[in-house]
Parts: structure tokens; sequence; C-alpha cells
């Protein structure tokens, strides 16, 4: 990669229909045409099976395509590299985590910029934040150091196609993380001179921990509470209003009590209430120390490095947290439009679910963007999915919504409900949330 800078006027993009067509006649320009890799034909567009199931990202300049790259995510039709390479001789799995990057492209006069480097940033961005776990990818010759300073690894297998040599590489996602991370002053250039409209962000957003940063302000030691006046809590939304009075007569009057007596080991007081509040069989009833409590016992429970599961873009942050970082598992996020008020596609969302991914995260109402599902559209999504598909439902704000999704607990064994009672009942610190789903 080199360290020069594209011009402002290159925006990133994923390339729509009319790019993609262009795309086609690009491609047998410069495949069939200039490099003889392909015949030249009579339609003057070149396509193969793989677009099908290809995203392409586009570079365009004045509107038009000055240059564009493949991505081939797994599926039933493999790769293009099958088409060069038998498996047995890669030194490499080909799984279910894997992308391939394929068909990088610059046209002509664009050739002296660093359009090609770009995109090769904007292609690993959009591998990593779709949970990908392994890049395969056939390299140019002439392009191959610029794969190998983005953490690609030579394998020494070549293949000739026409007048180009080609060179298989792959690398660990997490290897092109490192390399990403060495080439900040490349990320930083492409920050300021790209239209940036890709629906992952450039750079991979922090980690979002829940709660903590605010008590290093009042003091981890806690030796003076009455500093929370002064804190503006930002780093975990809380109630803004007190819990009910009748909470806070109980608590006052039998603090001492409650302070010196063990709890019950059961809960089978507060499963009572909430089934009987809810409407629900208590042993539909699985009581926690708060939502978090739950999300860190049970996902990494069902779940493995193997599963895959699908995530709204943005959500609630401690969901990718436990997924990516505490299980290792593929995260596939489908991404939620500005241009839509952040709703999501129900099409897009249906299909991703009707694909058997092992779990589906919803929070609903999402955090943070506010948008509802209805119970019809999530009874939509639970009959789309397969039963193998666990579609959890964090329904954390579903108070100030007035639904709840919890009668479907009875028509599908798949659906598990989240509900916590920090947030509209003013109990964050009392530490109480329960699971509802089917009893097994």
């Amino acid at each position: 990669m080199t360290t020069g800078h594209p011009r402002p006027s290159t925006v990133v993009a994923e390339a729509d229909a009319a790019q993609r067509e262009a795309i086609y006649r690009i491609r047998h320009d410069v495949y069939a045409v200039e490099l003889g890799q392909h015949p030249v034909n009579t339609a003057g567009r070149l396509t193969d099976r793989l677009d099908d199931v290809n995203r392409y990202l586009v570079a365009l300049r004045d509107g038009e395509v000055a240059a564009f790259v493949s991505i081939t995510p797994p599926g039933p039709l493999g790769y293009s590299v099958d088409k060069y390479f038998e498996r047995p001789e890669m030194p490499l799995d080909l799984d279910g985590g894997t992308y391939e990057i394929r068909l990088l492209t610059v046209l002509e006069q664009h050739r002296d910029t660093d359009l090609a480097a770009t995109l090769m940033v904007a292609a690993y961005r959009w591998i990593e934040a779709r949970g990908g776990r392994t890049v395969v990818a056939i390299g140019r010759d002439e392009v191959t150091p610029m794969y190998v300073r983005g953490g690609m690894r030579r394998t020494g297998l070549t293949t000739t196609s026409g007048a180009v040599t080609f060179e298989l590489m792959h690398a660990d996602v997490a290897e092109v993380r490192a390399a990403f991370d060495a080439l900040e002053p490349v990320v930083a250039a492409i920050e300021r001179a790209v239209d940036w409209r890709l629906h992952v962000p450039l750079r991979k957003p922090a980690a979002c921990f829940h709660g903590g940063v605010s008590f290093e302000a009042v003091g981890v030691g806690l030796d003076d509470l009455g500093r929370h006046r002064d804190v503006v809590n930002a780093d975990v939304l809380d109630a803004w209003f007190p819990p009910a009075p009748a909470v806070l007569d109980a608590l006052h009057d039998e603090l001492p009590w409650l302070l010196r007596t063990s709890p019950p080991v059961d809960c089978a007081g507060l499963v009572a209430a909430v089934a009987t509040a809810r409407g629900l069989d208590p042993a539909c009833v699985l009581p926690g120390a708060g939502s978090s409590d739950l999300i860190f016992r049970a996902l990494p429970r069902w779940l493995d490095r193997s599963s895959r599961v699908v995530l709204l873009d943005p959500t609630y942050g401690e969901y990718a947290h436990v997924l990516e970082k505490v299980v290792g598992c593929r995260v596939e996020r489908l991404p939620l439009e500005r241009s839509d008020d952040y709703r999501p596609d129900l099409a897009a969302l249906v299909d991703l679910v009707a694909s058997g991914p092992d779990l589906v995260v919803l929070v609903n109402p999402n955090s943070p963007t506010g948008q509802v599902l209805t119970v019809d559209e999530v009874d939509l999504l639970l009959r789309a999915a397969p039963p193998s598909t666990r579609v959890w439902v964090d329904e954390t704000y579903v108070d100030f919504v007035g639904q709840t999704v919890e009668p479907l607990i009875r028509r599908h064994d798949h659906l598990v409900v989240c509900k916590s009672m920090s947030k509209a009942y003013a109990l964050s610190g009392a530490r109480v949330a329960y699971l509802a789903a089917a009893a097994h």
C-alpha cells in the first residue's frame, strides 16, 4: 500500500444495480480485451456464476466507477480459487467463515492513485464487520506487495490466466486487523480524503462496555457516594427517575434485615411474581442478576466459535462484545440505514433468519435507535426461522412502547425473551431480570 492520498472526489460505496452493470462491462474491457483471460464477446460484458452472490464495492470519481473489488461470501457456490487450485493442495480450510476478495480492478486512467489500497481496506472492513474469520485471494504479481502489507500470507501456489500470473494468498481476519493497526497513516489518509458511504464504518467501533466509567468519577472506593450528584452518567442508560415509592419504603423499613440476611437460593418468590404479572407458567421463567448476567450465562453456553449469529447494526453493544470477544463466534450484521430512520429492512431480515443462523438477537425496541418491530413482525421472523435457530428478543425498553412478544413463547419453542427491571422500574442497582421461554 502506498501512502499517497486519493483525491477528495472519491466516493466509496457498495455498488448499486447500474454500477454493477458498468462493472460487468469494465470486466470485459480489462479481462477479455486488455489481459486476454476470457474470449471477447459481442455483448461487451463479462459475468460469472458467482455474481449471484458477489458483493461489489466501488470507488467513484465524478459519479463514475473508477475502481471496484468483489467479495464472495461463504456459500454452496464456492469460490473462484476453486477454479485454479484443488482444495487438498491449498494450505488453508475454506469453511463457513471464509470470504474471498477478487477482481480488484482500477481503470487505466486511475492506476497512479491509491484506489486499489482504498478498496482493499474497504473489503477487509466489510468482511470483518460480517464476522469473517479468514480471507482468501489470488493476487497479480504486481499487487502482491500491497496484499502482504495488508496482512495476507503468500502460499507460493501460482496460476496463469491470459497474460497474468496470480498467487494464492490468505490470512486470518485477526492478522488483517493487526496489519491495519500498523497502517494507521494509510487509514487516516483515507479517512481525510474519501467520502465513505459503506454501511460499515472505516474504523472498527471501539468495544462497548456497559457502565463502570462513571464510577471512576464517583470514586471506585465509594467513599463519597454524594459525588454522583456532580457526575453525568453517560456510559450506561439508567432511569432518570427514582424507583416507585413503595419500593423505596420497603427498602428503607427493612434495609438492616436485607443487608444481614442471605437471599433465597431459588428466587421462587420473584419467579411467582413475574409469572403472575405476565401470565406465564412459572416453568417458563428463569431469573437472573440483570440482563447482562443472563446474556453472559446463556450465550456462551449455547454457542461456540463455529456458531453464526445475526445482529442488527447498530444495537446494544454488549451483545457484540460477548459474541465476538467472549465466545468468538461469527457475527453477521444487518446494517440499519439512517435514510430509513434506522428501521430494519424486514425482508432482508427474514432472509437472514431463514438462512439458519444459530442465533438471532433482536433488541426490541432497539437501542440506541428506538425502532420497534411489532409483535406480528417478530412472529413473521419466528415462522421464517428453522427450529434450530434461537431468536433472542431483548425487551429491556418494552415498557415504554406497550407491547411484548412474551405470549409468542407458547407457539414458538425457539423464542427466548429477555426482560429487565432496570429501565422502566428504575432498579438497575437491584440487578433484576429474567428470561421467558417455552419450558423444556
